[in-house]
């Protein structure tokens, strides 16, 4: 296979300097300006007076905060599936179907032609930000190989689809790209998670795949199904892929996962990039070091808003932007873009590590915080104790979800349930019991709500630890018919049956110590 990575050494030889000399705060606003023009006479447009927003703050004043419940309510369910000219110029050609990780209600995002190019650049940026770091890289010597979902698009009227994100993306990759892509389009087209691995592997296996992009848990997933297939070799990557570069992933926090990928990465010279890609857009990369932060794609059709997170619930929340931000705060991320939504209330909670360019860390979900008690935990404080927790006994963490369990019977306090699927089997009950000990520390240690409500044990019992069998989340994840692609386990379960549900399912699966 010809070797392309010179001609895109070339294009970041362009393109990095460009990314170099942005101002942060004056790249957003012509962005912003940008894309309120080319809306200006949609029915949104003109219901908002884009006509006369000369700056960031004439917007804020015109469109107000929205989510996805709102956007659909007020503007896209009446004409779905067919949208022209309502919230973005002309047909909205696609739509990214994601359902919320803890509702399992599915959304409709919508994707325009547009996007489509601001995703393929950004994925271009972060292949210019390897090539900083890998100046003898051979990246695109091979194929690329990205693990998503289905290909398969549905109908749904003349000249507008809807399908996974991952399958729409495929579907638009220029042709040069897909000369080095992996998987071939009919083996990406199939719906059937299982099924799609169990031909995909051996194909992959005789490919030579320079780079392997998904989310860590499903990367890990098929990791197992290649070793199972090479019981040989060793458990490295390395051994399946010699010429690996690039372990490109995102979706859900790195920390508990980062042990297992760095044993699946040891012996060979594949580094890992994180993307923060969401239904909504490509948002941001890691252009630095793994935990570095995630720097903010400032001109890919995109205008970023961020309120303070615990200003949301408030009837005027305070809205900034780059113009304004700082770094230390956690946020709600809040964006506009050449897909037509505005002011949307994404979901996800940032926090600023960099202004100067802008570098920021996922800290978690609006939806992720567990507070049934008073105790005010974010999704960010729940994973770090639970990577500190099996640090601490030296294991590794494939999945858990915590929830909360009430008063009840003989138990006269409520407290939290973690379920942890583990790697290489349950550890014994000591090993647990430490693990649960450490957790709770970690949490008081992190957090004044939940150190109080922990004091004395009057107001929470102690975190208990429900062990899972191997393979359990993803025995559970099939059975709700979410397996694999796009789909994440949910961390942080308020809904009370389905937390229910989740326990009855290991309990069924229930493994035996060591």
């Amino acid at each position: 296979m010809y070797d392309a990575t010179p001609l895109f050494r070339s294009y970041a030889a362009w393109r990095l300097p460009q990314l170099a000399w942005q101002r942060p705060a004056v790249t957003q606003e012509r962005q912003l300006l940008s894309l309120v023009r080319r809306a200006a006479a949609t029915r949104f447009g003109r219901a908002h007076d884009f006509q006369a927003i000369r700056s960031v703050a004439d917007f804020q004043a015109a469109v107000p905060l929205r989510d996805y419940e709102a956007m659909w309510r007020d503007w896209w369910q009446a004409d779905f599936p067919r949208h022209v000219d309502l919230t973005w110029p002309g047909v909205m050609p696609y739509f990214a179907l994601t359902s919320g990780t803890s509702s399992g209600t599915t959304k409709y995002i919508p994707c325009s032609h547009e996007m489509n190019a601001a995703n393929r650049k950004v994925t271009a940026d972060l292949i210019c930000f390897h090539l900083r770091n890998r100046p003898r890289s051979r990246l695109l010597g091979g194929e690329n190989f990205m693990l998503g979902g289905s290909s398969a698009l549905r109908q749904l009227a003349p000249d507008v689809q809807a399908g996974d994100l991952s399958g729409i993306t495929a579907g638009v990759i220029p042709w040069w790209a897909r000369l080095r892509y992996f998987p071939p389009a009919e083996l990406e087209a199939i719906a059937d998670w299982e099924d799609k691995i169990a031909r995909m592997a051996p194909l992959s296996l005789r490919r030579d795949i320079r780079s392997i992009s998904g989310t860590p848990s499903w990367l890990l997933l098929y990791f197992d199904h290649l070793a199972a297939l090479r019981p040989t070799l060793p458990r490295r990557l390395a051994a399946y892929w010699p010429n690996l570069e690039l372990l490109i992933h995102g979706g859900v926090n790195f920390a508990p996962y980062r042990p297992l990928f760095a044993d699946w990465l040891a012996d060979g010279h594949a580094e890992t990039r994180e993307a923060y890609a969401a239904s909504e857009g490509f948002i941001a990369v890691a252009d630095r070091g793994d935990g570095d932060g995630l720097r903010l794609s400032l001109d890919a059709g995109m205008f970023f808003e961020f309120v303070p997170a615990d200003e949301l619930g408030a009837a005027e929340p305070t809205r900034h932007w780059l113009g304004n931000v700082e770094p230390g705060i956690n946020y709600v991320l809040v964006m506009s873009s050449c897909a037509g939504v505005w002011s949307y209330i994404v979901g996800d909670t940032v926090r600023f590590v960099d202004l100067e360019p802008p570098r920021l860390l996922v800290t978690g979900r609006t939806s992720y915080t567990l507070s049934a008690f008073g105790e005010h935990l974010i999704d960010e404080e729940i994973e770090a104790a639970v990577s500190a927790a099996a640090a601490d006994i030296a294991a590794r963490v494939v999945d858990y979800s915590v929830g909360a369990v009430f008063p009840g019977g003989d138990e006269s306090l409520g407290g939290h349930v973690y379920v942890v699927e583990f790697a290489g089997g349950v550890p014994g009950a000591a090993a647990l019991a430490q693990f649960a000990e450490v957790l709770d520390r970690t949490l008081a240690d992190a957090n004044e709500d939940y150190a109080a409500h922990r004091a004395g044990g009057f107001g929470m019992r102690p975190p208990r630890v429900q062990a899972a069998a191997p393979g359990s989340f993803a025995a559970w994840m099939r059975s709700r018919g979410q397996l694999g692609g796009q789909h994440k386990v949910p961390r942080i379960i308020n809904d009370e049956a389905l937390f229910a549900g989740l326990q009855r399912f290991v309990e069924d699966h229930r493994p035996t110590a060591d």
